[in-house]
């Protein structure tokens, strides 16, 4: 299954991150392409319909927000998890950026 980004910045954001985070993207990203919506945890966990996100753990915890469109994975957003509990306002403009990607 083939993966993209919804928008060059992300992109730019994801690849700027430290190498061994980015190393673990890549990884993650790889088995998502692989294995597709059967990619469970500890990689990968559904928020709502059509949205999961891929858990990057390290020294900094990131989370990747995808949903799959057109037998495609599209990153749609990212973040830098600081709590325990992924905050509402990511979730939110994840969820935007997938209308806005249907609505194309």
């Amino acid at each position: 299954m083939e993966t993209f980004f919804i928008n060059p910045d992300l992109r730019e954001y994801i690849y700027s991150l430290d190498k061994a985070t980015l190393s673990k993207f890549i990884r993650l990203s790889d088995l998502l392409e692989t294995y597709g919506e059967k990619l469970g945890m500890p990689y990968s966990k559904k928020i709502q319909k059509n949205l999961y996100e891929l858990r990057i753990h390290g020294q900094r915890e990131i989370r990747v927000f995808y949903c799959f469109y057109r037998d495609k994975t599209v990153f749609v957003h990212a973040i830098i998890k600081k709590s325990r509990k992924t905050p509402t306002q990511d979730i939110k403009t994840a969820m935007i950026r997938i209308k806005q990607l249907t609505n194309i």
